[in-house]
């Protein structure tokens, strides 16, 4: 069994040096309208947005990256240092490391931050049971709240990668009703992490008092891949072998977006990489977007690195509503856009299956 701070150092040195995202941008398939005539002045342009209840200087957060390792208490802190200045949202790896007492140093430092909204993070597999492993319980939920001061904890549904990983927790069964349970005592959203949430899984999530849901979608980083390069240097052939199998595994993330919107606030993510992506996002029904790939590198470099990047997106958000006359986050959720490519594609397969059903 790899211990839990390497496995940690291993997926952030891959995701930062092999190629862990499909040759497709699905988001590059969305193409908002251009308005010739917006008439507004850009200036003026409010993208603030309330999200899962907080204000958002704009509607972006960066998603889960990492903890529970030496490197890993620079990469918060940087996060959230920029996330502070900037007025957005930050989620937090995988909190189990912590619970663990697994360098809690690198999680907790997010609490000297200002951060509007803060995401806390415990797997779907750890709430029930795993092989000879204990399962956590409600207050292990409570735990990881607290060790970051979080808003809302977010359950991963990161499957793909357990299936993927040598030593991966792939029961999941019981984890819709732990779930519902969890929601019963503390603010929780559900967050895939890089192959989407379907229709269906979305309508079963729905009745079980969750906030919202965070679809990240194929098109972001792929952990097949990231487990992938990991079997490769252990030699595992096997792991190897499914990993580039399930590479582009998932549903598309604007696909997800578009199967998942209801009644839920959906958090678009995977594979959002500049403030285009965002406004097209919103455009198609989601209350904010956010991205980790993205700012992994910068993240690694300082603070400063992460907010000039921010301060990029946000400024490209603020082109895009400026051209489409969105001078507010509510007006852009009203965007035209049309849909090409591949995730035309998706969708037209997606409406013949379901009604051939």
């Amino acid at each position: 069994m790899t211990p839990i701070k390497e496995r940690k150092a291993d997926h952030i040195e891959i995701c930062l040096n092999e190629r862990t995202e499909p040759g497709y941008c699905y988001w590059d398939d969305i193409r908002l309208i251009h308005n010739a005539l917006p008439e507004v002045n850009s200036d003026d342009i409010d993208m603030s947005a309330t999200v899962l209840g907080k204000k958002l200087e704009f509607p972006f957060i960066v998603t889960a990256i990492t903890g529970g390792f030496p490197g890993a208490r620079k990469i918060n802190e940087n996060i959230a240092a920029a996330c502070s200045e900037l007025g957005i949202g930050m989620g937090v790896g995988s909190e189990r490391a912590g619970i663990l007492g697994v360098d809690p140093d690198s999680y907790s430092v997010i609490k000297e931050y200002d951060v509007p909204l803060v995401i806390g993070n415990i797997g779907a597999p750890q709430l029930v049971p795993q092989h000879s492993k204990d399962r956590f319980s409600p207050e292990d939920i409570g735990r990881a709240i607290d060790l970051v001061d979080a808003d809302v904890a977010a359950i991963h549904l990161n499957f793909l990668q357990e299936a993927i990983q040598p030593e991966g927790d792939t029961n999941a069964k019981g984890c819709f009703n732990a779930i519902r349970d969890a929601a019963r005592e503390y603010p929780i959203i559900v967050k895939e992490t890089g192959a989407g949430i379907s229709k269906e899984v979305a309508s079963r999530l729905r009745g079980t008092g969750v906030l919202g849901l965070d679809i990240a979608g194929t098109g972001g980083t792929s952990f097949s891949a990231v487990e992938l390069y990991r079997a490769m240097a252990s030699g595992n052939t096997i792991r190897t072998n499914m990993g580039e199998s399930f590479f582009d595994w998932g549903i598309p993330s604007p696909v997800s977006l578009i199967e998942a919107g209801g009644s839920l606030p959906i958090i678009a993510s995977g594979g959002i990489l500049d403030g285009i992506h965002v406004a097209s996002a919103i455009a198609m029904g989601a209350c904010c977007a956010g991205a980790a790939h993205a700012l992994l590198r910068e993240a690694t470099e300082s603070s400063d690195a992460v907010a000039e990047k921010l301060m990029l997106i946000r400024e490209e958000l603020r082109a895009a509503m400026l051209l489409t006359g969105s001078e507010n986050i509510k007006r852009l959720s009203g965007a035209k856009y049309i849909v090409i490519g591949q995730t035309k594609q998706w969708l037209e397969g997606l409406s013949w299956m379901q009604k051939s059903v």
